[in-house]
């Protein structure tokens, strides 16, 4: 059974950086899409970035690029989001997703895939 669990969520003023962990595990052997998504109350869920692990290409949604980086250590089976010059409108629950599959090397994961292992989230609060 494939689990994700965040970590390093918290509270931050504006300026400040975070970065976000999630471990992967119970899964067999094989690339994947791993991605970050955020929701605030009241808010539709929205895709922040991903990384395929076949590759190591990255998307980053246009609110976050130049600020955030979405990394994996293959050795750790983790997925970080360092998250840098933060701002109010960036807090919000954050998740991890996963979704198995195997494309080239140079494939970028869609953010609208439909990704089936979520994580249970960590929160962010940035202050201004």
């Amino acid at each position: 059974q494939v689990q994700l669990v965040e970590s390093g969520g918290g509270s931050v003023q504006a300026g400040g950086s975070l970065r976000l962990s999630c471990v992967v595990s119970g899964y067999a052997y094989g690339a994947r899409c791993l991605a970050w998504f955020r929701q605030s109350p009241g808010k539709e869920r929205e895709g922040v970035a991903t990384i395929y692990t076949g590759g190591g290409n990255r998307y980053y949604a246009d609110s976050v690029a130049g600020r955030f980086t979405i990394s994996q250590d293959n050795a750790r089976n983790t997925l970080y989001l360092q998250m840098n010059s933060l701002k109010p409108e960036d807090t919000a629950m954050y998740y991890c997703a996963a979704y198995f599959l195997v494309r080239p090397a140079g494939y970028i994961c869609p953010i609208n895939l439909e990704y089936n292992h979520w994580g249970q989230g960590t929160q962010v609060a940035v202050s201004s």
